[in-house]
């Protein structure tokens, strides 16, 4: 479908520019409506200009010289323009040809002015292009991977903020270690798309609302950092599975005796890091009491009823 544009224009500027104009737009595959080749002796003005011209229009290009802007019928086939200009598909499209003042009825309309009238193919481009629709813009890429990833983010934190502390417990159960080296997490960060600064504000960010302990230096900056229980706790519970592991824990303390961390991990074939996560996570909810050794091992040294009680239930 070929859209059709009507060329509003001065008789001054038929030779010089319009005809020329229009005949590229032709070209271009834009059906161009022009006065001289569309009428006849004994048509009417009117009916012809207004009602087959202009109004059938999908666009209407007005050539601004220093002869229309003094011209009544441009100006009456201006006027007619901007009433078409409201209705839905439709677009005025003034032409700059001349140093000549633009009307304050386009002053709001983005105008292409045409300085040499032998050498415009620059303007045609981008006149043809408004008509059809396109618009010179690159092509939109694909988002970081950090904006695509599937995730939960805790309440008063950001999307960023909630992938660092991922990256971190991901990276603390593959060290089977939680105190971590600051650089390591920014590697992966890095590769996730995060900006260095909004690494260290998301680090700022966890240590604030005590998911992260972290270990300041004068001047700034995070070196390391411990990730605490309640920050772990954030990222085991999107883990799958994790509810079913905390029950085979609380099953081992309570039916085959085994209270201390290291031997559940290998019997249970986990990291030793999450076991000694679950033992601190019953601690703080008053299931069990147990004493750490430096080596970084939990030892059980009391189970509470309610313990005793889950396991029995389940």
């Amino acid at each position: 479908m070929h859209p059709r544009v009507s060329v509003s224009h001065a008789s001054e500027d038929k030779d010089r520019f319009v005809i020329g104009f229009a005949t590229e737009l032709r070209e271009r595959g834009v059906d161009a409506w022009v006065d001289r080749w569309e009428m006849g002796p004994g048509d009417s003005l009117i009916d012809k200009i207004f009602e087959e011209g202009i109004k059938s229009a999908q666009a209407v290009i007005v050539v601004i010289s220093k002869f229309s802007v003094k011209k009544k019928w441009v100006r009456e086939e201006l006027n007619a323009a901007m009433v078409k200009k409201i209705n839905p598909g439709s677009m005025l499209i003034p032409v700059i040809i001349d140093e000549s003042e633009v009307p304050e009825c386009l002053q709001s309309t983005l105008w292409e002015k045409i300085a040499d009238l032998a050498n415009y193919t620059d303007s045609l481009d981008r006149i043809v292009g408004s008509i059809f629709g396109y618009r010179e813009k690159p092509p939109l890429g694909k988002p970081p991977p950090y904006a695509e990833a599937i995730i939960d983010v805790p309440y008063g934190l950001n999307r960023i903020d909630a992938i660092v502390l991922e990256i971190a417990c991901q990276l603390g159960l593959e060290q089977n270690n939680l105190s971590l080296n600051s650089a390591d997490v920014r590697k992966k960060a890095r590769e996730m798309g995060i900006t260095d600064e909004d690494f260290q504000d998301a680090l700022e960010m966890l240590d604030r609302h005590y998911l992260i302990k972290a270990t300041h230096v004068v001047g700034g900056g995070i070196p390391h950092f411990l990730i605490t229980p309640s920050g772990f706790d954030k990222f085991a519970r999107q883990v799958h599975g994790y509810e079913a592991i905390v029950s085979l824990v609380y099953a081992e303390i309570i039916n085959n005796q085994l209270k201390d961390s290291f031997s559940l991990a290998a019997r249970l074939e986990r990291p030793q890091v999450l076991v000694n996560h679950i033992f601190d996570i019953c601690e703080n909810r008053g299931l069990i009491k147990q004493v750490k050794t430096i080596a970084g091992c939990r030892h059980v040294r009391y189970v509470s009823p309610e313990l005793k009680r889950l396991v029995r239930n389940n």
